[in-house]
């Protein structure tokens, strides 16, 4: 039986986004400002959010330091969400958290969201920590999310796309104000690569009144590949030299703040970099490769990948409905899968196998999560992926039983 405030938590849904930040400000106030205990990067982005903090995590940890990181979604279990020095937090330690973030809801008289305590929850275990340096992910967009309330020391923004439309804009340049809003006054703030400063500039000028003044951006990334010429890196993926790059340039900024970040300890930290669910292959299924890419520049990598390692798998493809299934469809056909299985799960935000039918436009046969589940034990004439959405894997991880480990 899970622990009741963690029950409690998962009762408020995972969905959607609170305009305005007055929730998690009172409850950082209620419980004695834990985010002043520690300085901290905030990560924005479309993709790569994920996949940089960890580069950053597991390079600061091996540089010496006591780290503190904070991601979304999880997989299978809220634990995920919090990483403090190389281990996930327990299930018995979060739901004491956790109570003490209800506890302070209730005295402020607010109904916080789901991520917002979970946010709340993750910057009091890393005060009770003691952590040195924390790493933390936005959610959704950057001005209204609750990662907003805190005051990053350097500020990441990986890229922009057009995901989360109807909340964030329909646009790439309206986006990419939500985003900005992260950025701080005389504060770096670090550009991935596919990212241009002359059209990140203008963005920052035209910000909405409620955010900072603009901030100092770095001019560009001074990346060369071939510093990785004979260095192992943990994640897979061509993609993952521009989260490695942002990650290299976002070290670099702390460096020159002061951080003692010896050059051979940042690569042993890179060298051990994990991330579940990212080009993964499941434990025990070593034919399976999963990916949670959830929008079209995700399964544009995906399918880039596929191609560069000469492989055409056998694909089975599930989402969420308010995704752009047809532009996500355009990119995964060019890895030309040898077989295509829809993927159907139970919750209502799934897109119904109707649409997914129509995106394809074919007749493609569709599984239920426990049907994939059984179909990926049974031998395969080939590899077979499975992407679409980081939802998607979390409940075929919880079906088959796999927990993901730090």
């Amino acid at each position: 039986m899970a622990a009741p405030n963690i029950q409690r938590l998962e009762s408020r849904g995972h969905w959607g986004i609170k305009r305005g930040l007055a929730n998690p400000r009172l409850l950082l106030e209620g419980l004695g400002h834990p985010e002043r205990a520690f300085p901290c990067l905030l990560i924005a982005g479309t993709n790569g959010k994920g996949s940089t903090g960890a580069f950053l995590a597991q390079a600061l940890k091996a540089c010496g330091l006591t780290v503190g990181w904070t991601t979304s979604p999880h997989l299978v279990a809220p634990t995920e969400r919090i990483w403090i020095d190389g281990r996930f937090i327990g299930a018995s330690a979060l739901d004491l958290i956790l109570g003490e973030a209800f506890d302070c809801e209730e005295r402020a008289g607010i109904q916080a969201t789901y991520f917002e305590l979970m946010i709340t929850s993750a910057l009091l275990a890393f005060r009770m920590a003691g952590v040195e340096v924390a790493v933390i992910e936005v959610g959704m967009g950057g001005r209204w999310d609750a990662t907003n309330a805190l005051d990053p020391l350097v500020t990441v923004l990986t890229n922009v796309g057009l995901d989360h439309t109807k909340f964030l804009g329909e646009t790439r340049e309206a986006i990419a104000r939500e985003k900005l809003c992260t950025a701080r006054l005389g504060r770096p703030l670090v550009l991935g690569p596919t990212l241009e400063p002359t059209w990140v500039w203008p963005l920052l000028e035209c910000r909405p009144r409620l955010c900072p003044a603009p901030a100092l951006a770095v001019d560009e990334i001074h990346w060369d590949h071939s510093v990785v010429l004979g260095r192992p890196i943990g994640l897979p993926g061509a993609h993952q030299m521009e989260n490695l790059a942002t990650a290299l340039e976002a070290l670099r900024q702390l460096r020159q703040l002061g951080f003692p970040l010896p050059e051979s300890k940042v690569w042993e930290g890179l060298a051990q970099t994990q991330w579940p669910g990212r080009l993964w292959r499941i434990p025990g299924c070593e034919e399976v490769w999963i990916d949670g890419a959830h929008n079209p520049d995700g399964a544009r990598v995906v399918a880039r990948h596929a191609k560069v390692c000469g492989v055409r798998p056998h694909l089975f493809f599930g989402a969420m409905a308010d995704k752009d299934l047809a532009q996500m469809v355009a990119e995964l056909r060019l890895m030309e899968p040898r077989s295509i299985t829809l993927v159907k799960g139970e919750n209502e935000r799934y897109a119904s196998a109707a649409a997914l039918r129509t995106a394809w436009g074919d007749a493609l046969p569709t599984l239920s999560i426990p049907e994939l589940t059984a179909d990926l034990e049974e031998p395969s004439d080939g590899l077979r992926l499975v992407t679409g959405s980081l939802f998607l894997l979390g409940d075929l991880l919880r079906e088959m039983g796999i927990v993901p480990q730090a």
